[in-house]
């Protein structure tokens, strides 16, 4: 981890606070890794050793915080590792992540916990913490992970990359019986997909169209199985967290609400899902393949209209990148999973662009409301005394998406020859600006998240 002997002054001038529900043109000034000062605009005093940058028609935002990325390491490094998937992340506006625990092996003790932020310390460029896999048989590992450095259990009720799926009934009571931090829950109903799987194939063979993808992962698998964990963490007094929700149907089974503070069970909505719907099928096929799938337009209203009213309190991207080759393989070879997490802030702000949603809403959904879910301590928010993660966005500067800038590791994205008219300009992980000028510097300061529990 990089640290300069002598504390680094930045101070960022004239800038477009987006902030807790409001826009404030305002200095800010960073002491080291710290905000130290949030002051009128043009009014910061500038030390002889401090670092100006003139913000001026800039919005400043608080870093993305994504809990729900897959960077593939270790094990599946053909597909992305941390270096190259956190640099991907930066170049977003992405200063955290939380990393899902589906890889070769499978974090699903405390050793293969520990080696994954040991690598994360050496190579990512942004902060990092990484999820603990449940399991038939690990109760036991999961009561010992420390509360303060492990963000939730992933909970598996319906098999996806890894075959991470938890079926026995005694150990799923048990699982969620586990206090003291999030259940992270994937919802589909594998008894399900697996009769569909099983009648598609026989009708229509290997190599079906992708569009039925959300007909053999069924809405009613999502439904089925989101009531079910629901149900089940009423009863135990669970802290639930619902991933990449898909239907309109499971969004009618949430609390609305703009503070998840007090929220026993919430929500998150993938950008994927947030952006494109099942026209996208017949230009995209298996690029836009993900578990739980793209489905109607009239889904992604819902979705929409979710993250509107408080029903979904979190946008993520469950970044999942494959190999083109992979994804090009026929349908039921082809892995479900696709790389976005470079592109989930412009997405995002293009939904801005578009009316759907706003720029506070969006910092909300992507800042705040990761770092309330889950307690993480002195990030998500522009405050006197927090941690100074935080993007420099220009809302008017159209670029668009080709081979030559996307970063990811797989060298491809669905979103290729989108262009979008916002750009991320800087990003600055603990003060240290480790993308300038929409470009990576080569600097980085990484921390292990920490949570309030």
């Amino acid at each position: 981890m990089m640290r300069q002997e002598q504390e680094n002054i930045i101070i960022i001038r004239n800038a477009l606070l987006i902030n807790e529900e409001s826009r404030t043109e305002a200095d800010v000034v960073i002491s080291g890794d710290h905000i130290s000062e949030i002051l009128p605009p043009g009014s910061a005093t500038a030390a002889p050793e401090a670092d100006i940058i003139d913000a001026g028609g800039l919005w400043l935002l608080p870093g993305i915080i994504d809990d729900h990325v897959h960077f593939r390491e270790p094990g599946l490094t053909h597909k992305g590792d941390i270096a190259s998937e956190s640099a991907a992340a930066a170049a977003g506006g992405v200063t955290s992540f939380m990393e899902m625990p589906n890889t070769v092996p499978q974090t699903v003790n405390l050793g293969e916990w520990e080696r994954k932020n040991a690598l994360a310390a050496t190579t990512s460029v942004i902060n990092y913490s990484f999820y603990l896999g449940a399991t038939d048989s690990n109760i036991r590992e999961l009561h010992r992970a420390d509360r303060g450095l492990v963000p939730g259990i992933k909970l598996f009720m319906g098999a996806s990359t890894g075959n991470m799926l938890v079926s026995d009934e005694q150990a799923l009571d048990e699982i969620f019986r586990i206090k003291g931090f999030p259940l992270a829950c994937h919802c589909e109903d594998e008894r399900m997909i697996r009769a569909n799987i099983s009648a598609y194939r026989e009708a229509y063979g290997e190599d079906i169209d992708p569009s039925y993808h959300p007909v053999i992962r069924s809405r009613e698998a999502c439904l089925v199985s989101t009531s079910a964990a629901i149900n089940r963490a009423r009863r135990n007094g669970t802290r639930l967290h619902l991933l990449h929700l898909s239907t309109a149907e499971e969004t009618a089974l949430l609390t609305a609400g703009h503070d998840p503070s007090g929220k026993q069970v919430t929500a998150e909505a993938c950008v994927h899902h947030l952006w494109f719907d099942d026209t996208y099928y017949a230009k995209k096929g298996n690029l836009i393949k993900w578990n739980p799938p793209v489905r109607r337009a009239s889904d992604r209203e819902a979705l929409i209209h979710a993250v509107r009213e408080g029903m979904i309190d979190v946008i993520a991207t469950d970044h999942a990148p494959h190999t083109l080759t992979e994804k090009s393989a026929p349908y039921f070879s082809a892995p479900s999973g696709g790389p976005t997490v470079q592109h989930s802030l412009v997405m995002m702000l293009e939904l801005c662009h578009r009316g759907e949603l706003t720029p506070e809403l969006v910092v909300r959904k992507m800042c705040h409301n990761p770092a309330l879910v889950f307690g993480i301590r002195d990030r998500g928010f522009l405050r006197k005394g927090y941690k100074a993660d935080m993007v420099l966005v220009d809302p008017d500067s159209p670029w668009t998406v080709n081979s030559s800038n996307i970063l990811y590791k797989c060298g491809w994205s669905p979103l290729e020859g989108t262009t979008f008219g916002s750009s991320v300009i800087m990003t600055l992980v603990n003060g240290v600006p480790v993308v300038a000028g929409g470009h990576l510097t080569g600097n980085r300061a990484p921390e292990m998240l920490q949570f309030k529990r």
